[in-house]
């Protein structure tokens, strides 16, 4: 744990001296402040990008990414499952640490303090873009898996945990036309949220991964017209179930099979929208000082790969999600920050999802005093 914490840091220069416990603040220093950007994919496996070895999946974007940054062949999700991986990222603990232990099970305690809260000490604005899946967004009616008066205790919106704008579920949606049944047109029963509690209304058709990233640039945007160092947490549904994509993605997968065609497109779809965020960090002149992570919630879904929708590839490695085996927690990994990284850079040093904030947070220069009790 403390090797590879302190290779991360290394790379932004510097001796590790974080104390993992989240309680007061202090600054130490007055570094310049990156804008963190930390994208995650959902049931994405370790051998589906274009960098890990895939021959079929199309991510040329993804590909560039990783010639141009740290590349992670050994980067693991805290859990084999996504809850339990997202909450480690934005509290840097372990799971059984801060306390949800699966899938659509407890919520982020109020008692943790999240990276956005604790960067916010130093002046960034945040956002949350995508799928939460750390508790309800709403206690007043029925929305996803346990959102309103039934799931009134497991609320836990981004909104209350440090993040200032939103654009955010509870949990899965279709990976196109997110809020329509993919039987029908009745509603999925799933919906994005704002930071005022309200159900987002517009531009809510067609691929799900550039629809999150429509609320994301006008975010990034306003943060750089501001002069505001940000954080965006773009957690994308792609490629989970239900596994969708548009004409335009299935023809590029035409000689392919139907569940195929919609799970290699989605994926492709994804890539294309971190090309777009790429290709907009450089318009707005702020590339170099930004640091873009990339990675999976967990291994691919399905027993293995090769029917129905769940298409994704474990790589050379056995398990798939839900397994504590290499597959299923062994994940794709890059960091692209070019102010401080060369590119092409490759490391075979364990890292994980937990690592982001304590990582972060010496970047930095915050550390954290005190330390919690463990959850019961």
């Amino acid at each position: 744990m403390v090797n590879r914490r302190c290779f991360l840091h290394r790379i932004a220069g510097g001796a590790v001296s974080l104390i993992l416990s989240p309680v007061v603040f202090s600054k130490t220093n007055d570094s310049n402040k990156p804008n963190i950007i930390l994208c995650m994919a959902d049931d994405l496996g370790w051998g589906d990008p274009g960098f890990n070895g895939n021959s079929i999946i199309k991510t040329p974007n993804l590909d560039a990414m990783a010639k141009a940054s740290m590349r992670f062949t050994r980067f693991y999700s805290a859990a084999p499952v996504c809850s339990p991986t997202r909450g480690s990222c934005l509290t840097g603990r372990h799971p059984y640490r801060y306390g949800i232990f699966g899938a659509n099970v407890g919520h982020l305690p109020k008692e943790e303090i999240t990276l956005a809260e604790a960067i916010k000490t130093r002046g960034y604005t945040t956002g949350h873009f995508g799928k939460w899946h750390l508790g309800t967004l709403t206690t007043t009616e029925k929305d996803s898996n346990r959102g309103g008066p039934r799931g009134t205790r497991h609320y836990s919106p981004p909104w209350e945990n440090g993040f200032d704008v939103c654009f955010s579920t509870e949990a899965k949606v279709p990976t196109w036309n997110p809020m329509k049944s993919p039987e029908s047109d009745k509603p999925y029963g799933t919906y994005y949220w704002k930071q005022d509690g309200t159900k987002a209304s517009e531009n809510l058709e067609g691929d799900d991964s550039r629809i999150i990233m429509d609320r994301t640039i006008p975010f990034i945007r306003n943060a750089v017209d501001k002069g505001e160092p940000f954080l965006a947490v773009i957690w994308f549904h792609a490629p989970h179930l239900p596994v969708l994509t548009g004409p335009k993605y299935r023809k590029m997968y035409s000689k392919y099979s139907e569940d195929e065609q919609h799970y290699y497109g989605c994926i492709t779809a994804l890539d294309e929208q971190m090309g777009r965020l790429r290709s907009k960090l450089r318009e707005l002149g702020i590339s170099d000082n930004t640091m873009i992570w990339f990675c999976s919630d967990n291994g691919p879904e399905g027993k293995d790969g090769k029917s129905g929708r769940t298409r994704g590839s474990a790589g050379p490695f056995r398990g798939r999600k839900r397994s504590l085996l290499e597959g299923g927690v062994r994940v794709p990994g890059l960091l692209e920050w070019p102010a401080r990284i060369k590119t092409g850079r490759v490391t075979e040093i364990p890292c994980s999802t937990s690592d982001y904030f304590p990582t972060i947070m010496d970047i930095l220069g915050l550390k954290l005093k005190g330390r919690p009790e463990p959850i019961d």
